[in-house]
């Protein structure tokens, strides 16, 4: 890989880096990238980062932002938490010499904006979830807009969504899409009559399991010697646990939970889908191609059509739950189809490779000097 001009970077990140999910896990595959290519990381969390769920090399410095256990941050006054995160974000630019600072999610964009006025330090935006144009004002898209207005650079995940930045923010620093990377490369397919759906996420509302769920009461009636398997924890696993028992779906569903290993469920899969209701990108999607399963996905967001483009992966209609579980019928009866798109998504998924990635923050990077 090409080796940058040495900078020091700050990534300050919102949840921490003890969650399993997708933000945590490319954030920290990043850090890793920036090292290896010469800069010196620092990762500063407002969330809980005593022990990182994804690896981080030994010469990365975490440091925790907030001075109160997680459990307790509902507690305390918002104008005291905040302005000591502020204050602790301002010292470690300035103690640390740091060059750029980077908001690995834009709500971390209250703390980082305040803590750089006045330095020469660059500020990096980074948005993780699709911009919705016709989303009424909130709190997540005034961070947006100030992220367009006073970052030096907002990077985005997909071509559409720099479209929709361009065009509904008043922005004055460059927006630039670039992808996440995708953990694994292009795998050998073992071909197997194995008949397992796979999905993995975490198990909330806005990943869809519960449709999933819905459409594999009609799927299972078709086609009863397949099995699903949903991967991943969250708060909606006692919901779903009771809508499988409660429509005597044991046999057929698992909800295996979070693991270190996803690998070995891509690998015992022939089916992949992704059910979510809104998602930026998608991360398991480009996973789900390395390990050459064909896919069908929601067309729920910018990140799906994107990463799904000319592989031959379906994509149908948001949230419609009878299309959802016919396309899957459908692959499910056809050997040759689902051989034929996983070939053509393994060689898509070049594109997604972490070299590539960093390459591309390491031209952003050089673009801010």
């Amino acid at each position: 890989m090409h080796k940058a001009i040495d900078l020091k970077i700050l990534m300050v990140l919102f949840y921490g880096l003890n969650k399993g999910a997708g933000v945590e896990r490319v954030g920290s595959m990043i850090a890793n990238g920036l090292l290896d290519a010469g800069h010196e990381v620092t990762l500063a969390s407002i969330g809980p980062c005593d022990t990182p769920f994804f690896p981080l090399n030994n010469d990365i410095k975490i440091i925790p932002l907030s001075d109160f256990p997680y459990a307790k941050w509902n507690r305390i006054p918002n104008i005291i938490f905040e302005a000591n995160i502020v204050y602790k974000i301002r010292k470690l630019l300035k103690t640390q010499n740091i060059d750029t600072v980077m908001s690995v999610d834009t709500k971390c964009i209250p703390y980082t904006l305040p803590a750089t006025l006045g330095l020469t330090v660059k500020h990096i935006g980074w948005e993780h979830f699709n911009f919705d144009p016709n989303q009424a004002m909130s709190a997540s898209s005034l961070f947006r807009h100030l992220a367009a207005r006073y970052c030096d650079s907002v990077v985005v995940l997909t071509q559409r969504d720099k479209e929709y930045w361009l065009k509904h923010t008043r922005h004055q620093s460059q927006i630039i899409a670039i992808a996440n990377p995708c953990p694994f490369p292009a795998q050998e397919y073992i071909k197997e009559n194995k008949k397992i759906v796979l999905s993995v996420g975490r198990l909330d509302r806005d990943k869809g399991f519960d449709l999933l769920l819905k459409a594999w009461l009609y799927i299972v009636t078709v086609m009863p010697e397949w099995r699903l398997k949903i991967v991943g924890a969250g708060d909606q696993r006692a919901e779903l646990i009771e809508f499988i028992k409660a429509n005597q779906m044991t046999e057929s569903v698992d909800l295996v939970g979070a693991t270190d290993d996803v690998s070995y469920y891509y690998k015992q899969a022939e089916i992949f889908c992704l059910p979510s209701r809104i998602e930026g990108f998608g991360m398991v999607l480009t996973e789900a191609l390395a390990f050459g399963l064909p896919i069908v996905s929601f067309d729920c967001g910018p990140g799906p059509a994107e990463v799904l483009k000319d592989t031959g992966s379906i994509l149908v209609p948001k949230n419609d739950i009878s299309q959802l579980a016919l396309a899957l019928i459908r692959l499910m009866k056809n050997d040759e189809q689902r051989e034929m798109i996983g070939c053509k998504g393994k060689e898509k998924v070049d594109i997604y490779q972490p070299d590539t990635i960093i390459r591309e923050w390491l031209g952003l990077l050089k673009s801010l000097e």
